[in-house]
């Protein structure tokens, strides 16, 4: 197999972001595809809740997304770094539009879970793709200087579908019901399918060429330990995005979740409807805007520590607030407390990520960080909701919340708490197994919702 860089590349020179086409294109693109993706985060547990009435099938449903999204995060960064990356976003785009066109076509013959579970795991392979590729495909368009702008910009798109997108959610589903929201996600995508064939990506000097070293029982083993390998061997070398993986591994341990304990919150202790729902999801869309308008400056004055750190601890007051409080208005506050914070968390660890990692590697890297992190997603899930059905929402959420200031607290006793930013290059690591290599290990968002993973 061919030998990836160690070092960073140069990119191509790009123009200041304000006058950057390609990322303009880029961003506006995704933009409906991002208030599509918001629908389907609320239409989904509402169609379950709705046909079951369990807390307990509804978090089910996120059991199965978070575990395929880690199975997919195994392999799908080596598939990024050596693929078309603008293909590859078409073609899972429009796989997307496919499926979930066809959800209110087989509800009408009348609810059928497991076509629903086996459809969403499908969707998430296709959309675990699609982010990598997503987020690995920024520094090709902006300057280095412009990445944590251009991050906070597109998580910018996400607040949009954060404020709009739960609300047409919502409506549609008190009117014809959740399954025909999620075809008005589907049709979201073919949107987005089109505007990526505007966008150049230009070539991406250094990148892995197609894989080499045979067929025989050696070549497969070498492929195999570099989908595996390479991206964990990275991160665990690293001395800020070793100790963030793990920390941000137990927060997505709470995190994963939290959206189906808001949901049942409001719907069975507080007995609201769809559109109260969706309304006080869409306020929550508020701490996206917030944080993605501040997200660079506060990096800027504060550093990448202090901010990843300050968002943990607003995660998770805005949990215990959410499952204590019975007034809708505490409430949607909380909730956008809470997503202020996932997103500002969002912004600093993947700026990050992009600076510290060489562009060869950023697939590989970006798999593997989220198939680590997200690993303890599933399971949280599966504990919360469990808990919840058995003992209710409000003792889980204040133990969530205590758990959330534990991890800030343990933050302190690393790098994290000073550190401002990865530095102007990577620091040496092995690009792949061997006696050197500093040992492996297991969106940056903590795997809320249908935001672009971080």
């Amino acid at each position: 197999m061919a030998p990836v860089s160690e070092t960073p590349l140069p990119q191509d020179p790009a123009p200041p972001l304000r006058r950057n086409r390609n990322f303009t294109v880029f961003w506006l693109g995704q933009a409906l595809s991002v208030l599509g993706g918001s629908i389907t985060y609320l239409a989904l547990p509402l169609l379950v809740l709705d046909a079951t009435g369990s807390i307990v099938r509804m978090g089910l449903l996120t059991v199965v997304m978070g575990a395929t999204g880690i199975l997919t995060g195994l392999f799908a960064g080596y598939v990024v770094d050596r693929t078309d990356r603008r293909r590859l976003m078409v073609a899972c785009d429009l796989g997307r539009a496919v499926l979930l066109g066809a959800v209110p076509f087989v509800w009408l013959a009348g609810p059928r879970l497991w076509v629903l579970y086996v459809l969403t795991a499908v969707v998430t392979v296709l959309k675990t793709l699609f982010d990598v590729a997503y987020v690995t495909s920024v520094p090709a368009l902006v300057r280095r200087e412009d990445l944590a702008a251009a991050n906070a910009r597109l998580m910018g798109t996400f607040a949009v579908g954060t404020l709009f997108g739960p609300v047409a959610a919502g409506l549609v589903t008190a009117g014809v019901g959740a399954a025909w929201a999620l075809a008005v996600d589907g049709a979201t995508f073919l949107v987005s399918a089109i505007s990526l064939r505007w966008v150049a990506f230009g070539p991406a000097p250094g990148r892995a060429g197609p894989a080499e070293g045979g067929t025989g029982r050696e070549g497969v083993r070498g492929r195999l330990r570099e989908v595996f390998t390479t991206g964990f061997t990275f991160l665990w070398g690293h001395r800020l995005l070793r100790p963030l993986t793990v920390l941000l591994t137990l927060l997505t341990f709470l995190t994963m979740g939290a959206t189906d304990l808001l949901v049942f919150r409001l719907r069975e202790d507080l007995g609201r409807d769809a559109a109260v729902v969706g309304l006080v999801v869409a306020v929550s869309g508020l701490g996206v805007v917030a944080a993605s308008a501040c997200a660079a400056r506060l990096r800027r004055a504060f550093g990448f520590g202090p901010c990843w750190l300050g968002a943990v601890v607003l995660i998770g007051a805005a949990v215990a607030v959410t499952g204590t409080s019975t007034g809708l208005p505490v409430i949607a506050a909380a909730a956008a407390v809470f997503m202020f914070g996932m997103t500002l968390g969002g912004v600093s660890s993947m700026t990050l990520r992009q600076e510290v990692t060489p562009e060869p590697l950023l697939g590989r890297v970006t798999s593997a960080f989220w198939t680590v992190h997200n690993a303890a997603g599933p399971i949280g899930a599966a504990v919360l909701t469990l808990c919840a059905g058995r003992w209710g929402v409000t003792p889980v959420s204040l133990a969530g919340g205590v758990f959330c200031l534990l991890i800030a607290a343990a933050g302190l006793l690393t790098p994290l708490r000073s550190a401002r930013s990865g530095g102007p290059s990577a620091p040496p690591a092995a690009a792949g197994p061997g006696p050197g290599a500093a040992g492996a290990a297991g969106a940056d968002t903590g795997g809320v919702g249908g935001a672009k993973q971080a």
